[in-house]
């Protein structure tokens, strides 16, 4: 059977991901925070490694400074490991002067960096998913179909069918066709390819695992297909073999403000669907030298807390504390994330960074470093409210401030 040391991991960072803005104001999705300390391209590098795929390459085009930083600082093999993560950001050359025009047209432009790996097998993953996942089972059926694709899929519910690729799979696991985002439903009936009423279809994951020779043949023919899901998948199952690599795990698309509030806002719970703690795979991130957090006469329920942090006399409910908060005395925080700050201040000039006294913050995500200052109230809005101000934003009812935002004492942020 071939090795492991035979497949490269290509990342995609993502575009402008304006799904997710503001998050994404400052940074690329994959840099995005997520569980009060790690960063959401965190997922896909820990899974690599603790798959035993040991050759990472992470494409990134937009906003990616905060991004390329969190990688160099915390993936460094030693000088006795094979292994590394590089990233290749997008660049004109001599062959192409444009951006990154999709996720296929991003491998695209990267081929003759794949080439120089000697790599025999490409991994294909994003950065904006969280799920804990094992890409050497997919490897392992990869090869024992002898296939020249293999798509990770996972089961659908009929809501969920105009958000995904949709696929149509034989006995023997081959892929027979696979249509994008069907919204008629006449087309979604033909695509109902499992017994299970609640979850009838089966969805792509968004993971390829190609064939090195087989991808550059696919890109190379068909220059115009921008998109894997799209363009090439759909294209492929025409003359190669495809098959479909069963997942039913836990797996989530973080692609817009609603699902990265829930999908946070779960992992305070006791029951929650995506553990961080396991013991044999870990998620990785950044070593951090922070001391432990101080909390001082509070009530807490259901509260992640992130190492450095510093809690006042406050009332905190189902909510995510992230690392460096600082939380003045007489807070109520209820169904809130707090990314908390990048650094420690040094002088005590204006709006310290944090949240100040007798705030009400409900409802809302607060980016890293803002400043709230004293009797703030921030309620939600009502679902699908969408609102831009200068200094706050509405995202499906959720208040969302910024990164850096100051938002003087005595601001009420709520419906009239």
């Amino acid at each position: 059977m071939p090795s492991l040391n035979e497949i490269l991991a290509v990342i995609l960072g993502g575009g402008r991901g304006a799904r997710l803005y503001p998050l994404t104001q400052m940074r690329s999705k994959p840099a995005v925070p997520i569980a009060g300390k790690y960063r959401l391209i965190d997922i896909p590098i820990s899974n690599c490694i603790n798959s035993e795929i040991f050759r990472i390459a992470v494409l990134t085009q937009f906003n990616s400074v905060s991004l390329h930083r969190h990688i160099t600082r915390t993936y460094n093999f030693d000088a006795f490991h094979q292994g590394w993560v590089q990233i290749w950001a997008a660049e004109q050359t001599l062959e192409s002067a444009d951006w990154y025009q999709g996720t296929a047209d991003a491998v695209r432009k990267q081929l003759l960096e794949i080439q120089s790996t000697g790599a025999k097998h490409v991994l294909i993953l994003a950065g904006d998913h969280l799920y804990r996942m094992d890409y050497k089972a997919m490897a392992e059926f990869h090869w024992a179909n002898k296939a020249d694709i293999t798509v990770a899929v996972q089961p659908i519910s009929k809501e969920e069918v105009t958000r995904f690729g949709i696929l149509k799979r034989e006995a023997n696991g081959r892929i027979s066709s696979f249509v994008e985002k069907p919204k008629d439903p006449e087309v979604q009936k033909k695509f109902i390819s499992r017994d299970e009423p609640d979850r009838p279809f089966l969805g792509s994951m968004g993971i390829y695992m190609f064939k090195t020779r087989i991808l550059i043949d696919l890109l190379t023919n068909f220059p115009n297909h921008d998109d894997f899901g799209g363009d090439i998948i759909p294209e492929a199952i025409k003359s190669h073999a495809v098959y479909g690599f069963d997942f039913d795990g836990y797996w989530q698309d973080i692609g817009t403000i609603r699902s990265f509030y829930e999908t946070n806002l779960a992992l305070t719970t006791p029951e929650t669907p995506f553990n961080f703690y396991d013991a044999k795979l870990p998620i990785y991130t950044d070593t951090r030298f922070l001391p432990g957090s101080i909390v001082e006469d509070s009530n807490l329920r259901d509260v992640l807390i992130a190492e450095g942090s510093r809690i006042l006399k406050s009332d905190i409910t189902h909510s995510i504390i992230g690392i460096r908060s600082q939380i003045a005395a007489g807070c109520v925080i209820k169904d809130s994330i707090v990314m908390g700050s990048d650094y420690y201040e040094r002088d005590d000039e204006g709006l310290p960074i944090g949240i100040g006294a007798n705030c009400h913050i409900e409802g809302a995500i607060l980016d890293k470093n803002a400043r709230i200052g004293d009797n703030v109230t921030i309620l939600p809005f009502p679902r699908n409210a969408d609102i831009d101000n200068e200094k706050w934003y509405v995202r499906d009812g959720i208040v969302v401030i910024p990164k850096d935002i100051e938002i003087p004492s005595g601001t009420r942020i709520a419906p009239e």
